[in-house]
């Protein structure tokens, strides 16, 4: 009897530890408008500058064509949000996206995982705003 309750003991403080590290408090912010319908959702993950200044530059070109764009930036592509790169100006791409009302999004828990909760060019939110992203586009591209 007193093994299994242990045992309850353990499981009970691995599964509230596990849920912790999946729903934290970072998961609870919410701005993305949940009405609005993109035609283009660009998820970037990658960390490599070139990469994420290609999927920017898809953005721009698809609000030159009349799209409704929206991006949620996730992993390694903060860094390139926070860092900057010389060769590939993503922060000035950035700018003029905004300028052209496309709102750039990212993880909080992501920036929290990089010590800052300032990412550049980027509104702090979480995976379940990405999530409406997804959901509510009616393309999406991951880069």
């Amino acid at each position: 009897m007193k093994k299994s309750i242990l045992i309850f003991f353990i499981l009970n403080i691995f599964c509230s530890t596990l849920k912790s590290q999946v729903f934290n408090t970072c998961e609870n912010l919410s701005v993305f408008d949940k009405a609005r319908k993109p035609d283009l959702g660009i998820i970037i993950s990658s960390g490599d500058a070139e990469t994420v200044w290609n999927a920017l530059r898809l953005a721009l070109v698809a609000t030159s064509k009349g799209d409704n764009v929206v991006i949620f930036v996730i992993n390694k592509a903060v860094d390139v949000f926070i860092n900057g790169d010389i060769k590939y100006d993503v922060i000035k791409i950035s700018r003029d996206l905004t300028v052209k009302n496309v709102d750039i999004y990212t993880c909080a828990s992501c920036a929290k995982t990089r010590n800052t909760e300032n990412v550049q060019m980027c509104t702090i939110t979480s995976l379940y705003d990405m999530y409406e992203i997804i959901n509510n586009s009616k393309r999406v591209i991951n880069f």
